[in-house]
């Protein structure tokens, strides 16, 4: 007796259904199966030994059709014809009868596993040729690892409904020419008469354009009013010409070296080269609606602008679209050696599903060229497909070649409506390939000479497709060239308007929108006075409200004791920093703001202080105190996933799309954000000065020598002094609650958004002097330089002054000492440096010789090279330092050795 173990590689489902009938009615069934179901239970599952004694061979072979459609389903992908310009390699087994265990005599026998793929009772040749049209033609369908049934069998049904073949009328047929015919006609205009400019030119890969023209149209029809773009340079001014709308004279005259006019000189407009440049339209579709486009700016590194556009996306759906993430979308556009080589692609991709940064799912889109500037594919990744990283979220991937248009079109198509569906990530591999070098005037047959000896002879996809059209009846050859006549024809006239004009008019302001109302900052605006002080009646309310505590609700009684006491200290009128901090957030949100804060463990505080959610303890339900406040809608705050580079830039997006948001990302530890220094470097501090682009985004940077070691002591305040100029960011370093309490509500406060940076404190977290009182909330607003008040000016010889920490370690020297000939002098707000008020105070203590700069950090680092710098040969130049000798490293990694520096930077302060 025979005997065969069932697989689960077959479709059950399927075969349990032909049991079920089976046992309603056995000649319901064919007769192969009912001798096949006579020894078999189904409901032993899996793994069940079946006795096969007298069960025909066609019996068996139901089971070897349902595995070949399985294996289509699964490993088509691997064998499609999607490679323009490439054989594709080659992968075992292969999709050959014989892996399936059937032959060629099996290709007219009826089987009744037709009905899996809704042919009904079919031939095997039909149902073959079927899921052969479907999984291995011009789009292979990654799909299968997805562990949601419902999913798989969606995309199942659709693509073989349509075997992947799209059915369009002959207008569509003519608009996607014409989209196609747009792209490749205007790469060529700017290479005729442009030669040897950098475009970074579309060419090989111009069926994006009428895939993002699909986008448009589609997502309309299913809901959708905004998309967001990020890309990178590759095609770039091809889509804001023929997808954004932005004016091809605009362009042209940026090729003839045009400048945008400066409105005004004071505002140290820098530009930037225009393949990196944003733009934002308003189309109308087809079908009459009306749809917002963003092409958020980008610098050169590739896909740092991914969390740029998912964070203005997710700010736009809390802010404009109440939650709704159906009514906006963003769309990534990738490189092929970028989405897999970038890590950054990886960080955004695991924030997709996260509570705090999902946006409903990303459209991505990848222009696989092939080739990574000069390096191959095969070096360029270890995975078979550089669009892997997909898997991890479990999203699908359609890897689509790029001469068949109406493929792309339909694959994009697909996508858009399994995002608008089911609210996740899918990607578009669009397989194509790049005419010339990585810039035109780059040699590749240096480095793939074969490549492009194949890539030299292949016609572009406009070719492709206007033959195809021709051979199939839909146009005839001369239509195809009167559209390339007209287009061509209508850019030389824009390229004539463009020789016409001195300078560049900006037709997408700056602040509009979200941003009316506010302005960009001239010089002085930064020291103009802004009201951030509270009524004493409001501050005392919301206090009570944010440290009282429900009495149904079970918390720890460590938390109810540090609530106990923080309500303490309201009668004691003492309020440490992180209630100074708190208290922002609560008078911010009282006055009807959004406050949102992420980070790495920001909830409860890497150091423990901040508790502003609480988790009660029996059942781990979340209590939000702030959440008390004005309702308790606009108050956000997420731990986020253990990512720095991935998370600063969605802040920083949801900063830039809602300004009237106090939007924060707080560091676990200051010197932490160095995996994101892209962010800083190429948007936080440069943006305004490239893009006209402002920023209200906080950064706090837990910062401070307590000898904790190299790696958890400087937030490196020389990196951020370094790069300030012209007013582009806010450096500060307070010592006191209220002093950081005015801070943070000043950002909401101005006329004007700037970046702000917080060397904020971790030791003085809990130290007993480093509290306020209301009257410092209610009665001051935010100091940039605080006196000292236990002098007298008379009886000064020196002025220390200093940032930070540092701070209390010399106030307890002068105190203990008494020595009421230093005095102390802490400047809060490092940069813009208050320059008048160090003037004032010069004047102030006349009799002192010594004017000294001193600082916890080497003398390398923190802020000393910059005011060494700055203030040098100016009547406030600091007259010596006292910091920790030079140094390669920010601080020892042993405590003794800690505690003699401190020391000695105390006393050398203070030595005459």
């Amino acid at each position: 007796m025979d005997n065969l173990t069932y697989l689960s590689n077959a479709d059950s489902g399927y075969i349990e259904g032909l049991y079920q009938s089976y046992k309603a009615d056995p000649n319901s069934v064919d007769f192969g199966w009912q001798k096949f179901f006579e020894g078999f239970d189904f409901g032993q599952g899996a793994g069940t030994t079946i006795d096969t004694d007298n069960v025909p061979d066609h019996a068996f072979k139901e089971i070897n059709v349902l595995n070949m459609i399985h294996g289509y389903r699964d490993r088509g992908h691997l064998f499609t014809h999607t490679n323009p310009v490439r054989e594709r390699r080659k992968y075992y087994p292969g999709k050959e009868l014989e892996t399936f265990g059937l032959s060629e005599a099996d290709m007219d026998t009826v089987f009744n596993a037709g009905i899996e793929v809704g042919l009904g009772p079919a031939k095997l040749r039909d149902i073959r040729q079927l899921i052969e049209d479907t999984y291995c033609r011009s789009i292979g369908a990654e799909f299968k690892y997805i562990r949601n049934p419902e999913k798989i069998k969606w995309l199942q049904d659709r693509m073989e409904a349509d075997r992947n073949k799209p059915s369009y009328s002959l207008e569509q047929k003519k608009r996607i020419l014409q989209k196609i015919n747009r792209a490749v006609v205007f790469e060529s205009f700017l290479g005729t008469k442009f030669l040897g400019q950098k475009r970074f030119s579309l060419e090989g890969a111009e069926s994006l354009i009428p895939a993002l023209d699909s986008i448009m149209e589609k997502g309309a029809e299913l809901g959708l009013q905004e998309f967001m773009i990020g890309m990178a340079h590759r095609g770039r001014l091809n889509v804001l010409a023929n997808v954004m709308g932005k004016p091809y004279k605009t362009i042209l005259s940026e090729f003839e070296g045009k400048m945008y006019k400066e409105e005004d000189p004071e505002l140290q407009f820098g530009g930037d080269v225009k393949y990196h440049l944003g733009y934002s339209s308003d189309i109308t579709t087809d079908s009459g609606q009306n749809i917002h486009l963003s092409l958020a700016p980008n610098p050169s590194h590739l896909e740092t602008v991914d969390p740029i556009v998912e964070g203005i996306v997710r700010s736009k759906i809390d802010m404009k679209y109440d939650g709704d993430s159906s009514k906006i979308a963003p769309i990534l556009i990738h490189g092929d050696a970028a989405i897999a080589g970038q890590g950054v692609v990886y960080e955004v991709t695991q924030m997709s599903k996260l509570d705090g940064y999902k946006t409903g799912g990303t459209i991505h889109i990848v222009i696989n060229n092939q080739v990574g500037f000069t390096t191959n594919y095969k070096d360029a990744r270890s995975g078979t497909y550089c669009t892997d990283v997909a898997k991890i979220t479990s999203s699908p991937v359609f890897h689509v070649n790029g001469d068949d248009a109406e493929a792309v079109v339909y694959a994009i198509n697909l996508a858009v409506e399994y995002r608008q569906k089911y609210k996740t990530d899918v990607f578009i591999d669009l397989l194509c390939y790049r005419r010339f070098g990585h810039n035109e005037a780059d040699e590749p047959k240096f480095t793939q000479p074969l490549l492009y000896k194949t890539i030299e002879k292949h016609p572009n996809p406009k070719i492709v497709y206007a033959k195809k059209l021709v051979d199939e009846g839909s146009i005839d050859a001369s239509y195809a060239k009167e559209v390339e006549k007209e287009f061509k024809d209508y850019l030389q006239t824009q390229l004539d308007a463009s020789k016409e004009t001195e300078s560049i008019e900006d037709e997408i302001p700056m602040f509009g929108g979200a941003w009316a109302g506010l302005h960009p900052a001239r010089k002085g605006d930064t020291f103009c006075p802004v009201e951030t002080k509270v009524t004493a009646s409001i501050f005392k309310d919301l206090a009570t409200q944010i440290t009282t505590l429900p009495k149904d609700k079970k918390f720890f009684r460590k938390i109810s004791k540090l609530f106990e006491d923080r309500a303490a200290m309201i009668t004691k009128d003492s309020y440490d920093w992180a209630m100074g901090e708190l208290m922002a957030y609560a008078t911010l949100l009282n006055e009807g703001k959004r406050v949102r804060i992420s980070g790495q463990d920001v909830q409860r505080g890497t150091f423990s202080h901040r508790h502003a959610v609480l988790t009660l303890e029996d059942s781990e339900e979340k209590y939000v105190p702030l959440n008390q406040v004005n309702g308790g809608e606009r108050f956000n705050i997420y731990n986020s996933l253990l990512s720095e580079y991935g998370v600063l830039g969605f802040e920083y997006g949801y900063a830039l799309a809602n300004p009237q948001s106090l939007t924060v990302w707080e560091a676990q530890f200051g010197d932490f954000y160095n995996g994101a220094q892209i962010i800083v470097d190429q948007y936080l501090s440069s943006a305004e000065t490239k893009w006209k682009r402002s920023n209200g985004l906080v950064m706090l940077l837990p910062h401070g020598m307590e000898g904790q070691g190299p790696e958890h002591s400087s937030g490196r305040i020389e990196r951020f002094l370094e790069l300030c100029a012209n007013g582009n960011m806010i450096i500060a370093n307070c010592t006191t609650p209220a002093n950081f309490f005015h801070l943070l509500r000043r950002q909401l406060h101005r006329d004007f958004r700037k970046p702000l940076v917080v060397f904020t404190p971790k030791s003085l977290l809990r130290h007993p002097k480093v509290v306020s009182t209301m009257a410092d909330f209610t009665k001051v607003n935010f100091q940039e330089m605080i006196d000292d008040t236990y002098v007298k000016a008379a009886s000064v010889i020196r002025v220390l002054f200093c940032s930070g920490k540092v701070y209390y370690d010399l106030l307890e020297k002068q105190q203990t000492e008494k020595r009421t000939d230093v005095a102390i002098v802490r400047i809060e707000q490092l940069y813009p440096t208050p320059v008048l008020q160090l003037e004032a105070l010069r004047k102030k203590y006349k009799k002192a010789t010594d004017f000294i700069w001193v600082q916890e950090e080497n003398e390398n680092m923190g802020a000393w090279p910059y005011y060494c710098r700055k203030l040098r040969k100016t009547n406030i130049e600091f007259t010596d330092v006292v910091a920790r000798a030079g140094s390669g490293s920010p601080a020892t990694g042993y405590m003794k050795k800690h505690v003699l520096q401190q020391e000695e930077i105390v006393n050398k302060a203070f030595e005459l």
